[in-house]
Parts: structure tokens; C-alpha cells; sequence
């Protein structure tokens, strides 16, 4: 008897049931061993993961190549339902090479058995799966998109995600493919929210009026309307949803879809590469805006509108005119070193800390006084001050100077050294100061 370990994967992007999916590849691997005397006993299947992920970043699939160099695992070959679910691109070619090392046998079962590394076709065949397995993805991420392209601009449907402020979704009937609505799912549109529909007319209003964006922030938030992630928690649980923010009410502004229009492709999702001296770690997908000349819009009204077009028209006139912030502006690089670059949150507003070099030395701030309203309990202000060592006094004035690690948290909650195990909670400040504390770095 040869004890295997199944390697399998499957992702939203294949459009298939996990269940069934593992089901069908575990049935092919055990076609494939059985008649060997092999059987499976250790399963490592990944849900959820995108192909073009590397198999050491999948986390089964990272667990399984980690078990290759123990000499206790358990099994002495890996077996796997499908090469296009375990390799895609060059993956192949960066992967076997580890199997080959710890002298465990890899069995496919278009090779039918396991993989000979000196047969130049074993190679060859697997390579030609990994480009198969990349034209594949490509060709289901044309096709998606350019069908819901055709389903916004031709017939105006919801394509999915949150509602935008100022609305709310109501059914829209039955699906109109027969397989989704056996499986009970229905339509959705987009209907104007009482509460909510109001106050996106009013920013449109005010903004025309000559107010400012803060300005604008700062008496919805006097009147106590709550701001888009206080009013729907449930989407928005790692937001404070303290006060309205300049961004919130720059974000009403821009879109387009207070016309009554469906509007589709305002964001992209771009594969950049984690480490460009480092090809084999793969991509990272980041989201970035489209310019509004590659937007899809509906032909048609969708939804009942909630400001008019010409009114919009005017909105991004004032907008984009010199000297306003503009959508979708490149962030300004730095050849400075911050080595606590997105690592360090606020203990207050719980939002990502933003760096500043003064007098030569890099420091952390918080800008919540400078983008969100200051009509809150909070009352603060943007001034901030920083000193030579933070080991020694790193607190405005005013502030009870707690230790170093309930001074930020990361995002897993711990300061990024081992000698800091713990994170307390920040303290309380001094209604009599109205500052805001920064930290140096040195």
C-alpha cells in the first residue's frame, strides 16, 4: 500500500460548488492510484483561492509542500485530481523542483502516473497545463465582464454590491436564468431610502451653494444625521462611524448613480506583483479607479434619480476646476524610509496612520482632525507635535503617557516586535487639550 496525499483547489472564479468539485477531482486521483495500491490518506484542498495564486500561498497547498521536508508525514507520494487546479502560468516550473528534492513522487493523472523528471515530455506537458490553466482564467474574465457590461448598459441591472447611500435595494422578480431562480435567487434594484435619499440632496445642494466639503461634513454631523458607515453597520463594523468625513461627502459627489443611472466599471482590479525581485511570490490584486471615459453607463434611467443630470454636471465642473482634489490622484512617492509604513493604526479612530518627515526623522500622525468633522465629542484639533525619542515622551501635553505597546496596534493587534506581546487600550484625552498625539520613529 503507497499513502497519498490529495492536492486539490477550487475557486469562485470556476463557477462551481465546492462540495462537488472536491468530489469529482478526489474521484479522479483515486482512479488513478488505486490500481497501484495507493490510497489517500491526508487530503490538503484549498476553497477559495484563485489559481493565480502560488501554491505557496495557498494555505493547504503551503501546508502540504511544508510537509515535504517532514520525515514524519504520513505519506510518500501527492496525487492530484486536475494540473490546471494545482498550476497555472510558470507555477510548475517553480513548484516540482521541491517535490523533486524531498523525493516525493507527484502523480497526474494526464500524465498517468507519477512525474518522471528526467522525460523532457512530462515537462513539456505540464508546462503546456500551466498555460492552459492561465488562458482559461482569462478567457472567464473576458467573458464575465463583458457580460456585465451588456446586463448594465442594454438592460440597467443591479450587478451586485452595497447599495450607495441614499438608497436602498428592493426585489426586482425572479432571475431570469432558469438555474438561479430554481436555486431561489431574484433580482434587485436600487429604490431611494427615506431617510438617507434627503441628505445626498442636500450635499448636492450645499456643495452648489458654495460650501466646502468639511464644511458640509461638519453640519450634517452638528445635526446629528449619521454619517454612510454609522448608518449601515452591518457593512462597515471596522469603521468608527464617528463623524461624517470630507471623503464620505467627496464620495456622494462623484457618483454618478444619483442620475438614476446604472453605471458599471468605475473600479478595476489590477494583478501587480508583490516583489519585483521576487517573480515566484506572485500578485497582489489592487483597486483602482477608472477614468470616467471607460465607465459603462445604462442607456436607460434605472432607478428613480435623486438629483438631476444637469445638477451632476455642475457638481464635477466645481470638482475638477483648479485647485479641488481630483479623483483617482496618484499618491506622491517618497524615497524617505518608513519602516512602519501601513503598520501603525490610531488608537481613537482606529484608521491607518499616515507618515510625515520632520527635522529628518520620519513620524506617524493621525489625520483624523483634518478629514472628518470636528463638531464631535472628541473636539479636537490638527496640531500635532512629536519629540526626539519616543521611548522617552512621545505625548502631547496633556495626554497620560502610557507604555509603547498600547501606543498603536497593528492589524493583528500586536506592535511588530516580539518584545510587545500585549496591546492595551488607549487613553482617554484631556478635554482641557485639544491636540492630537504623533509619534516619532527614531
Amino acid at each position: 500500500m503507497i499513502p497519498f496525499a490529495f492536492w486539490g483547489r477550487v475557486s469562485t472564479e470556476d463557477n462551481q460548488d465546492p462540495t462537488s468539485s472536491r468530489n469529482w477531482q478526489l474521484s479522479r486521483s483515486r482512479t488513478l492510484i488505486e490500481p497501484h495500491g495507493g490510497v489517500i490518506v491526508a487530503e490538503f484542498f484549498d476553497i477559495d483561492k484563485s489559481r493565480s495564486i502560488p501554491p505557496q500561498r495557498r494555505p493547504r497547498a503551503g501546508t502540504l509542500l511544508d510537509e515535504l521536508s517532514n520525515p514524519t508525514r504520513g505519506f510518500d507520494a501527492v496525487v492530484v485530481g486536475e494540473p490546471q487546479r494545482a498550476f497555472y502560468g510558470n507555477q510548475f516550473g517553480l513548484t516540482f523542483p521541491l517535490f523533486e528534492h524531498f523525493d516525493v513522487p507527484l502523480w497526474v493523472p494526464e500524465i498517468g502516473g507519477p512525474i518522471d523528471p528526467a522525460n523532457e515530455a512530462h515537462e513539456l506537458i505540464m508546462s503546456m497545463f500551466g498555460g492552459i490553466s492561465k488562458g482559461e482564467r482569462n478567457r472567464i474574465k473576458l467573458r464575465v465582464r463583458t457580460s456585465m457590461a451588456a446586463l448594465a448598459q442594454m438592460e440597467g441591472r443591479y450587478l451586485g454590491g452595497r447599495p450607495p447611500y441614499g438608497y436602498r435595494l428592493v426585489d426586482a422578480g425572479p432571475h431570469p436564468n432558469p438555474a438561479k431562480a430554481a436555486d431561489g435567487k431574484r433580482l434587485r434594484r436600487l429604490e431611494p431610502d427615506p431617510l438617507t435619499g434627503p441628505v445626498v440632496q442636500r450635499i448636492f445642494a450645499e456643495f452648489l451653494g458654495g460650501r466646502g466639503l468639511l464644511a458640509i461634513a461638519e453640519r450634517l454631523t452638528r445635526d446629528g444625521i449619521l454619517c454612510p458607515s454609522a448608518y449601515d453597520r452591518a457593512r462597515n463594523r471596522h469603521r468608527s462611524g464617528i463623524a461624517w468625513s470630507k471623503a464620505a461627502v467627496r464620495a456622494i459627489l462623484l457618483n454618478p448613480r444619483y442620475t438614476g443611472r446604472q453605471v458599471w466599471n468605475r473600479q478595476r482590479k489590477d494583478e501587480v506583483l508583490i516583489d519585483v525581485n521576487d517573480v515566484a511570490l506572485g500578485h497582489m490584486t489592487k483597486l483602482r479607479w477608472n477614468d470616467s471615459d471607460n465607465w459603462i453607463w445604462s442607456q436607460q434611467a434605472a432607478h428613480e434619480a435623486l438629483v438631476e443630470e444637469e445638477t451632476f454636471a455642475q457638481v464635477q465642473a466645481l470638482l475638477s476646476a483648479p485647485g479641488s482634489a481630483k479623483e483617482g490622484r496618484k499618491p506622491r512617492r517618497t524615497p524617505r524610509p518608513y519602516i512602519f509604513r501601513g503598520l501603525l493604526f490610531c488608537g481613537i479612530c482606529e484608521r491607518r496612520m499616515q507618515g510625515s518627515w520632520n527635522n529628518d526623522k520620519p513620524h506617524y500622525r493621525c489625520i483624523f482632525p483634518r478629514e472628518y468633522a470636528q463638531v464631535n465629542h472628541l473636539d479636537i484639533h490638527a496640531r500635532s507635535t512629536s519629540e526626539r525619542n519616543s521611548s522617552s515622551s512621545p505625548w502631547t501635553r496633556g495626554w497620560p503617557r502610557p507604555s509603547i505597546p498600547s501606543t498603536f496596534r497593528t492589524p493583528s493587534g500586536r506592535w511588530p516586535t516580539p518584545s510587545s506581546p500585549t496591546t492595551t487600550a488607549w487613553p482617554k484625552p484631556n478635554p482641557s487639550v485639544r491636540s492630537w498625539p504623533s509619534v516619532s520613529a527614531s
